[in-house]
């Protein structure tokens, strides 16, 4: 292994993410966020990168869905990106710490109306007895907030996952693929190569 400054693998990210742009029209920031339930249980769904800063990799949610609870309770998880028009993907795993209210309020109010709206409506994660109540909740709120700015709700915010180890993949011919890791060692980086 060999050491890398603290802005090697950010940097490096961001150079890839910025030729994934380039080729894939929607949600290349389209991420794989895993995280495990109080039984153990892995859980995966798909999620949007929001933000990349020199502390690591920003989503938004619903603080009483079923991630975010996750989240709160371990303070631990994974994320994965996969081009394939690249044959890249890139692995992060680490602990999440919650965006600051003015971060969160920023993002915010930079949704669609209709999304503020649906993040009052929407009561993530739980069950729903049927379509008709969510579309009901949601013109409910429509009204409420009719002409009038639509505030963050305070169960809705960001999520700032710090990473403790990234893995840049890319594919190979025979499978024979790339593989380099970083793992954090100080304020620095121990970067080496795994097998694949």
């Amino acid at each position: 292994m060999s050491h890398a400054p603290w802005n090697e693998p950010f940097e490096r990210f961001a150079k890839i993410f910025d030729e994934a742009k380039k080729v894939i029209s929607k949600d290349p920031n389209a991420m794989s966020l895993a995280t495990v339930d109080e039984r153990g249980q892995p859980q995966v769904r798909i999620v949007l990168l929001k933000e990349l800063d020199a502390r690591g990799f920003v989503f938004f949610t619903n603080g009483e869905s079923w991630k975010a609870q996750a989240i709160d309770r371990t303070h631990r998880a994974g994320i994965n990106f996969y081009w394939p028009q690249l044959d890249q993907q890139v692995r992060v795993e680490g602990t999440v710490e919650h965006v600051t209210a003015a971060e969160s309020d920023a993002y915010f109010a930079t949704r669609p109306r209709v999304s503020q709206l649906g993040a009052w409506a929407s009561h993530q994660s739980r069950a729903l007895d049927a379509r008709e109540t969510l579309e009901k909740r949601l013109a409910d709120y429509t009204r409420q907030y009719e002409g009038k700015t639509v505030p963050r709700p305070p169960h809705w915010g960001g999520f700032r996952l710090l990473p403790e180890r990234i893995e840049f993949w890319k594919a190979h011919e025979f499978r024979l693929h790339w593989r380099e890791q970083y793992v954090k060692s100080g304020d620095d980086w121990d970067r080496g190569w795994l097998n694949p």
